[in-house]
């Protein structure tokens, strides 16, 4: 029996999942004289290393087509895939939040990070062994019994392996086609961090702002994944602070602070997909020098730039730079913002204009009876009776608006109401002994149910508004 083909597969090895996954199979002998032929798939998913087929250890499931009109199998694996990857919440072990480290005692959220954190749960590893079953087929086991459909032996054929993690394609996303096959996928190229014009895994715009003590991440793909040269890879993430004073200054975090840095194909898959502290409040948790320009005001009003370097400092990325707001005179209360992008890490904006706080009530009630019948002598107690609350239960929501932004900002803000997760996050403070920081990162979500895509020339100054609702419920007392 002919081996089995893989006729057509992603054009790319490594994949978001929010895409057709699309691999076609072909074996012409089998097709051509066998009864009842269908191809088949075990799927193989490991969130360690890369999947070993012979073995059933990261095997999560098995699946069949039959074949169409042109005698192949078309299997598109977006449904099954998107199932085992996810946001990444928590702070994987080994990273640190105020120079404690990370473990399973001491959990930390991902948005409250130090330096560097590995991922969790955003990427996985993903093998494909096809085959093919007939009716009466020898499978290399049993007796060949010409009644029954098995899976023949030497029909077999594994995929290359392939790196899936928590993204996903637009509409609007280009894609590319090999020469000489009909294989596709996204060119990732921008997302490869070898110059000065590449993206970390973000759509936000270059110039951001924030206060001085906000939280925030930035998600990137280690080089080594596209390149196995590790004097070319990133060494280190440069952040080069200008002060309100006029002075500039700089310091470093290398990045085999991340545990994992110079690692080729067969790392393991939570040092593929990194997250780096970015924004002031990680920086207030570990960094002496940044510290030192919050207690003397010289950062408020001032700014610093954020890139990936390789050991000879040549940028490795774009220049990120965080203009750090200065203190608000109208004390409007500030929400920021974060939520999960296009490529499953996170994006952040600080809301600093007027919000607006509703509280709304819901609960059952009940009728009490005035008095007291449960004892010797009745008791005229003035408090009872009538309807009475059984329980009250509170939601909150908040009318939040921008300042007046960029064209820039609007693909960010179309992934903010597009995202499935979001949340609100409070910024860096002194942590009580033993603190659980529970108060960190407060889940909410987007009530607003449209986007009109403002442009300087339709709409001149352009500002957005959004509602959000804590989705937590306040429980109160039941009586």
């Amino acid at each position: 029996m002919a081996t089995s083909v893989i006729e057509q597969k992603p054009f790319r090895n490594t994949q978001p999942v929010g895409q057709e996954v699309i691999f076609v199979v072909s074996n012409e002998d089998a097709v051509a004289n066998e009864q009842k032929v269908k191809f088949g798939v075990e799927v193989h998913i490991s969130s360690t290393t890369i999947p070993n087929t012979s073995v059933s250890d990261d095997l999560i499931g098995t699946f069949k087509a039959t074949p169409n009109n042109a005698g192949v199998g078309i299997f598109d694996f977006r449904s099954i895939i998107e199932n085992y990857v996810k946001a990444d919440n928590m702070a994987a072990n080994g990273s640190a939040y105020k120079t404690t480290t990370t473990d399973d005692t001491t959990p930390h959220p991902l948005h409250l990070i130090d330096k560097y954190s590995k991922n969790n749960h955003i990427l996985r590893y993903m093998v494909l062994q096809f085959f093919v079953e007939y009716l009466g087929a020898d499978d290399g086991v049993n007796p060949v019994d010409p009644n029954v459909v098995v899976r023949a032996t030497g029909t077999h054929i594994n995929s290359e392996p392939y790196r899936i993690w928590n993204g996903y394609l637009k509409y609007t996303d280009l894609l590319s086609i090999e020469t000489g096959t009909n294989n596709f996928g996204y060119d990732f190229t921008p997302l490869n961090l070898t110059g000065s014009t590449k993206s970390f895994l973000t759509n936000s715009p270059t110039t951001q702002y924030a206060d001085v003590n906000d939280y925030g991440t930035f998600g990137f793909i280690n080089p080594l994944v596209f390149q196995d040269d590790p004097l070319d890879a990133i060494a280190k993430i440069r952040f080069t602070y200008s002060l309100n004073d006029g002075s500039t200054t700089n310091e470093t975090i290398d990045l085999n602070e991340a545990s994992g840095a110079y690692e080729t194909w067969a790392a393991q898959a939570d040092e593929i997909i990194l997250y780096f502290g970015a924004f002031p409040g990680n920086l207030q948790n570990w960094s002496a020098a940044f510290q030192g320009y919050v207690a003397a005001g010289t950062i408020q009003g001032g700014s610093y730039t954020v890139q990936a370097q390789n050991s000879a400092n040549a940028a490795k990325s774009q220049a990120y730079t965080i203009n750090v707001n200065c203190p608000d005179t109208k004390n409007f209360e500030v929400i920021r913002l974060c939520w999960m992008n296009q490529w499953g890490t996170w994006d952040h904006y600080t809301f600093t204009q007027k919000s607006i706080r509703t509280i709304s009530t819901s609960g059952s009630t009940y009728q009490q009876l005035g008095g007291t019948w449960n004892q010797s002598r009745y008791t005229v107690d003035s408090y009872k009776g009538g309807t009475k609350q059984f329980r009250v239960n509170a939601t909150e929501s908040i009318k939040i608006n921008t300042d007046f932004i960029s064209e820039d900002d609007n693909v960010m803000f179309e992934e903010l109401m597009n995202s499935p997760e979001i949340y609100q996050l409070t910024g860096f403070t002194s942590d009580a002994s033993e603190s659980a920081l529970n108060t960190y990162v407060i889940p909410v979500r987007m009530k607003s149910s449209s986007f009109t895509k403002k442009t300087i020339a339709n709409d001149r100054l352009m500002q957005y508004t959004f509602d959000i609702e804590k989705t937590k419920t306040l429980r109160t007392q039941s009586v």
